[in-house]
């Protein structure tokens, strides 16, 4: 199938308890949060399921389930590097969730349909050693969550790191906006203003969810990125999430300005679409009742999350956005 004509969810997770030597882990801050009990619900396994079966288990059902997907080829499985400390090694207690790239390499590597999307804490000691080994893994972006993983991307001190990621051609999948998913959260990181520095070196830079939340300096995060969006071609946003019941409107917002359809990327942040957080019954004066019903007998949720989108202006043209940014082929 031509890049074109395939559609690529560019933002889809995992997780993993460290079964199966997968090197992952969960904070116990997090495991008793209400989140992991709905997060392992989602995923549709269960904590017996993963010491049993190990935390590949999460993607092989992921794998299991994109195939019988009709409108959805492949998705982007993201790994997730943790807070670094002043010693340039991870820092274990300040971090909530951890999710090696060996572990998405490997496991992605299994599965014809999902794409290795690897995480490197640019304040690692190795960062770029590390940049390097995920491009050679085969990596097709590197991931972000500064809230979380504490970093700063308008840091000149990540000179060196972005000019890398230049050179081997990986866009930067950063997270923009009020985060929601974790038990705290630096939200200033989240600031879509931070990602001048790399877009000013001309690093392909992907703003996760669009900055569709939450606001920066007393200005709503999506002015910011609309204006950073005029300024810059190179900044994409993915429209994963904009459909949960606590980003009411964004998506439609977002898809009135016509002039970035060409750099919208479709993505699910999966495994949300599998919760009651994403509904068509939020949308009753925008998405008719049969129309309504037709989404809900969707049992796929890439299927469902697709007709969801579409019902609400996505068009195929930013469905396949993704496969043509991903495998270097033009999206204007």
């Amino acid at each position: 199938m031509a890049a074109g004509n395939r559609v690529i969810d560019i933002h889809c997770h995992t997780a993993g308890i460290g079964a199966g030597e997968s090197g992952c882990f969960v904070s116990p801050a997090m495991r008793r949060s209400w989140r992991y009990r709905i997060y392992l619900k989602a995923f549709r396994v269960t904590e017996a399921g993963l010491r049993r079966e190990g935390d590949g288990l999460i993607l092989r059902r992921l794998s299991e389930q994109l195939a019988q997907s009709s409108r959805v080829d492949a998705a982007v499985i993201l790994a997730m590097d943790g807070v670094v400390g002043d010693d340039g090694d991870l820092n274990v207690a300040e971090t909530e969730v951890y999710i090696p790239n060996r572990f998405v390499a490997r496991e992605t590597a299994r599965y014809p349909n999902l794409l290795f999307g690897a995480s490197v804490n640019p304040y690692r000691w190795d960062a770029l050693e590390r940049l390097e080994r995920a491009a050679a893994d085969g990596a097709v972006l590197i991931k972000w969550l500064p809230p979380i993983q504490l970093m700063d991307p308008s840091d000149r001190r990540l000179l060196p790191f972005y000019l890398k990621m230049k050179e081997l051609g990986l866009p930067l999948l950063s997270h923009t906006g009020r985060e929601y998913s974790f038990t705290r959260a630096r939200n200033e990181l989240a600031d879509p203003e931070l990602l001048r520095l790399p877009l000013s070196l001309g690093v392909t830079v992907i703003a996760a969810h669009a900055a569709s939340s939450g606001c920066s300096q007393g200005e709503s995060n999506h002015v910011r990125f609309i204006r950073l969006c005029n300024e810059f071609p190179n900044l994409y946003g993915d429209i994963s999430s904009l459909t949960q019941l606590n980003r009411p409107g964004h998506l439609v917002r977002l898809l009135q300005h016509r002039e970035l359809h060409a750099r919208l990327l479709y993505g699910t942040d999966m495994p949300l679409p599998n919760t009651p957080l994403v509904t068509p019954l939020a949308f009753p004066f925008r998405i008719a009742p049969g129309r309504m019903l037709e989404i809900f007998r969707t049992t796929n949720p890439w299927d469902r999350d697709v007709a969801l989108k579409e019902s609400l202006g996505v068009t195929a043209r930013i469905l396949g956005n993704g496969a043509g940014l991903l495998t270097g082929a033009s999206t204007t």
